[in-house]
C-alpha cells in the first residue's frame, strides 16, 4: 500500500509533543513545513514501489540503463544494433539467460533468438572408402574445421504496442552485422567460420 502526502503529514504530526509550541492546525507554519516533508516521504513512498516493477529486465524501463551497465550491454557486437526499448529489453535478458554450447543446434538457436532465419553448412572432405563416386570433393582434410552459416534473410524489428515506446521506427530491417559479431566471438577455436547471404 502506498501512503499519501496526508497519511505521511498526519503521522508526523502524531510524532510532535503535545503543546501550545507544536500548532496542528492547517494553517500553522509547522504544519506547512510538515507538509513539504510529507510529500517528499510520499514521493520516495511510490519511487520505491516502481523499482520493484523495474526489478525484472522485461518490463524496466527507468532502470534499463543500469540492468545494460550490470550485464556489459552494449557489448561490442550489439553496437548500435539495439536501439529501440523492446530491442534493449530483448538485449538483456538474452544476456542473463543464454546458456552456451558449441553444437549445431545451439547456433541455429542463437540467430533464432536474435531474429535471423539460418541454415548451417558443415565441410568435411572426400575420404576414399567412406564416400562414393561422384559426390562433391570436399577439399583438404582442413576443410572439416570450416563451417558456413546462410542468413536467409534480414532481421525485422516491428514496432509493438506496451512493448516500444514513443520515437521507436514502426519498423526496423538490420543486415546479420551483429550475428557475425557474436558467432564469430562463439564459435570454436579452431574452426573458421564463413558467411553468406541470401535474399537479403
Amino acid at each position: 500500500m502506498v501512503l499519501t502526502e496526508t497519511d505521511y503529514l498526519r503521522q508526523l504530526q502524531a510524532l510532535l509533543p503535545s503543546g501550545p509550541a507544536w500548532p496542528k492546525d492547517d494553517d500553522a507554519t509547522l504544519t506547512k513545513l510538515l507538509g513539504a516533508i510529507a510529500a517528499e516521504l510520499a514521493r520516495l513512498d511510490a519511487g520505491a514501489g516502481a523499482v520493484i516493477d523495474e526489478s525484472d529486465p522485461r518490463g524496466a524501463q527507468a532502470m534499463l540503463s543500469d540492468w545494460e551497465r550490470v550485464c556489459g550491454l552494449p557489448d561490442t557486437c550489439a553496437s548500435g544494433v539495439a536501439t529501440t526499448l523492446q530491442e534493449r529489453r530483448a538485449a538483456v535478458v538474452a544476456k542473463l539467460t543464454t546458456q552456451s554450447g558449441a553444437s549445431r543446434a545451439y547456433f541455429l538457436a542463437l540467430a533464432a533468438a536474435m531474429g535471423y532465419p539460418v541454415e548451417i553448412d558443415e565441410f568435411r572432405p572426400f575420404v576414399a572408402g567412406v564416400n562414393r563416386c561422384g559426390e562433391r570433393l570436399g577439399g583438404a582434410p582442413a576443410v572439416r574445421h570450416q563451417w558456413r552459416v546462410r542468413v536467409a534473410g534480414p532481421r525485422y524489428t516491428a514496432f509493438r504496442t506496451g512493448a516500444s515506446q514513443a520515437g521507436d521506427l514502426l519498423g526496423k530491417l538490420d543486415r546479420a552485422a551483429d550475428l557475425e559479431c557474436k558467432l564469430n566471438r562463439l564459435k570454436p577455436a579452431h574452426t573458421r567460420l564463413i558467411f553468406s547471404y541470401e535474399g537479403v
